[in-house]
């Protein structure tokens, strides 16, 4: 979704490894899932508990080794959060726009970056409605943005 908007072309990012074993990983599926709700403890979110897996731990893949997502060994660990992450940061990136718009108010392609981006906000917001991750009634405007990110 991100390539939408920009002149790119082709698939980019990481691709994973062929092999679907980890032989070389010294922990069992119940102590990764007890460093992942220790991680989640000191608030720290999904992306960046897997990076710290990943490069602390030496753990490549969490899925292969114990079968489930990140995401859901949180979920089955009551540690829900209100909005997904991607669509936070999102939401992030278009309060700093609008701040950034209200002191260059010339600055066109500010705008246009603006405007992308809320696009992409209401798209992702559409699809977890659509998942049950978000309500239904739930829609963006600038006021509900600034307060989530504040």
């Amino acid at each position: 979704m991100a390539r939408m908007h920009s002149g790119a072309k082709g698939q980019s990012g990481s691709t994973k490894p062929v092999e679907e074993k980890a032989d070389w990983v010294e922990y069992k599926a119940n102590e990764i899932i007890k460093i992942i709700i220790d991680l989640a403890n000191t608030g720290l979110k999904k992306s960046q508990i897997g990076v710290i897996l990943r490069d602390q731990y030496g753990i490549p893949n969490v899925k292969t080794l114990t079968g489930k997502k990140i995401s859901a060994i949180l979920d089955e660990n009551n540690f829900k959060e209100e909005l997904p992450e991607d669509l936070l940061n999102l939401i992030r990136k278009s309060v700093e726009l609008q701040e950034h718009l209200t002191d260059h108010k010339k600055d066109f392609k500010a705008k246009r970056g603006y405007e992308l981006t809320v696009s992409k906000i209401r798209r992702l917001a559409k699809y977890y409605a659509k998942k049950k991750k978000i309500p239904e009634s739930w829609k963006y405007s600038e006021e509900t943005a600034k307060l989530l990110v504040k």
